[in-house]
């Protein structure tokens, strides 16, 4: 049983620095290409997972497979032109990072299919095995990130996105929970019901992109 534990730790280890890594750069990245450089003075955009990685949300990720965070990146929205959608964009590049991420292993996944249906692998499984295993745990750690952090409620991404196509009457209302909103999110986890609402969303896309063969 720990045996299992421990290589199930060992394999979804460089998947999940990766993804929560991605993640976050994209948010400095693109924060920074429409005018924001606050990101980049403080060393977040970068590939290093030590700048981005937040010990409760990493953790959290570790034991569920579906929930997890990493540290906020800092925004001004001062130096934005548009704010509104400035934010809308920052906010959807980590998600849209992780759905990428998640496309390119669903296509290293198949070629791996295809490698081991052929025999081309076959005489070296102890080589590709722990690859393999990486690149299936990449595709499903990669959109439950995704997916989780478009749920809007602060303080995850989807919230901001909610927040900034609003009518200003009704963004300010919303806005108005956001204190609350980690709280709010805690109990969702705990109680099973985010799992509920987003694991058929999670496990129906992992379905797309690989086929359905998973």
């Amino acid at each position: 049983m720990f045996q299992e534990y421990l290589q199930r730790i060992i394999l979804t280890a460089p998947p999940i620095l990766l993804a929560l890594t991605v993640h976050e750069c994209a948010h400095a990245y693109t924060a920074y290409k429409l005018g924001d450089p606050t990101a980049k003075l403080l060393g977040r955009v970068t590939l290093n997972p030590l700048k981005h990685l937040d010990p409760i949300g990493t953790i959290m990720l570790f034991f569920s497979g579906l929930f997890g965070w990493a540290k906020p990146v800092p925004i001004n929205p001062r130096y934005f032109k548009d704010p509104a959608r400035a934010i809308v964009w920052v906010s959807l590049a980590g998600p849209l990072s992780n759905l990428f991420l998640a496309a390119l292993s669903a296509l290293a996944y198949k070629l791996f299919m295809v490698a081991g249906v052929g025999g081309f692998l076959a005489g070296v499984p102890g080589l590709y095995k722990p690859l393999f295993l990486m690149v299936r745990w990449s595709i499903l750690i990669n959109v439950s990130l995704a997916v989780f952090n478009l749920v809007p409620v602060p303080p995850l991404d989807g919230s901001k996105v909610l927040a900034n196509l609003l009518p200003p009457q009704k963004a300010f209302a919303f806005s108005r929970i956001e204190p609350y909103g980690f709280m709010i999110l805690l109990v969702l986890i705990m109680t099973g019901m985010l799992d509920r609402f987003i694991s058929p969303l999670v496990f129906l896309m992992v379905g797309l992109l690989t086929g359905g063969v998973y």
